[in-house]
């Protein structure tokens, strides 16, 4: 039986990035679902108080050279990879200097939150799912963690539909308690269409807000994961309300019935 494969995208991973409990799971599901046969790829942003010194990050240069358009603008795409030896896993980093070298990560040193929150959100989800497919890898599940990734299952399943690396991919979404000050503003929506996903789709982001940017990927969504026993209990049901399939797994370290939810994702075997 051919291995499901899993795409964990996120922007945070211990022991990269440690904002809230989302890196905790994305370092932990991952080297969980790979030890019970499956196979995994993960990408974050590299963020520039990530140390690439420390942790080892060399640039991929086969990867890297892609430009990401966003609002009208051409943003080179610089992909850098990090081993964890101890779990034989690899993370791919997406970096640009505007968007991603600064001490902060989503908020200035008063708090406030990026002006740009919005583009760098666009660049990043729309050069992650570039990334895969110039690794020549088609994922049968695109697993996205936090906000920052929450136009992924919009381009999944509209620009990249008939993709040959996304065309049978099923997108599922975990939700956490990480509410931000401040808002994408409506620009997140006006800058999002591309491909077959046009403004009238990316309407469904709303304000740029947090429930609506959540609501909106869920538009896009075919399973729900309620990661976090603290989330927006309006976001779940809106959810339900929608028909996605829920799962509400027992704990963080629920791996076995994570990986029967995946398996239900598995690809179909040909018959010879």
């Amino acid at each position: 039986m051919a291995k499901t494969k899993i795409l964990f995208i996120t922007h945070e991973m211990s022991p990269f990035l440690e904002l809230t409990k989302i890196s905790e799971i994305t370092r932990q599901l991952p080297q969980a679902m790979q030890e019970k046969g499956f196979e995994i790829r993960i990408l974050m942003p590299r963020f520039g108080n990530i140390n690439e010194r420390r942790n080892r990050l060399h640039e991929v240069i086969r990867l890297s050279g892609l430009n990401i358009v966003v609002d009208n603008n051409d943003n080179p795409l610089i992909i850098k990879v990090a081993s964890l030896p101890a779990a034989r896993m690899q993370v791919y980093f997406l970096d640009n200097e505007d968007y991603f070298q600064r001490k902060k990560v989503f908020s200035d040193e008063h708090g406030e939150f990026f002006a740009d929150n919005n583009e760098r959100s666009v660049f990043f989800c729309k050069g992650a799912l570039e990334t895969v497919k110039k690794l020549g890898w088609s994922p049968d599940v695109v697993h996205c963690h936090g906000w920052f990734s929450a136009l992924v299952p919009a381009y999944v399943k509209t620009t990249y539909k008939d993709d040959p690396t996304f065309k049978d991919a099923k997108v599922m979404y975990s939700l956490f308690n990480e509410e931000f000050k401040g808002t994408l503003g409506t620009k997140y929506a006006e800058m999002a269409p591309e491909g077959s996903f046009k403004a009238a789709d990316a309407q469904v982001y709303g304000d740029g807000s947090y429930e609506a940017i959540y609501k909106g990927a869920l538009h896009f969504t075919d399973m729900v994961v309620v990661a976090d026993e603290n989330v927006n209990a309006e976001i779940v049901d809106f959810a339900r309300s929608k028909d996605i399939q829920v799962f509400e797994p027992n704990g963080d370290q629920d791996y076995d019935a994570f990986g029967e939810v995946y398996d239900q994702f598995a690809p179909e075997e040909v018959e010879a």
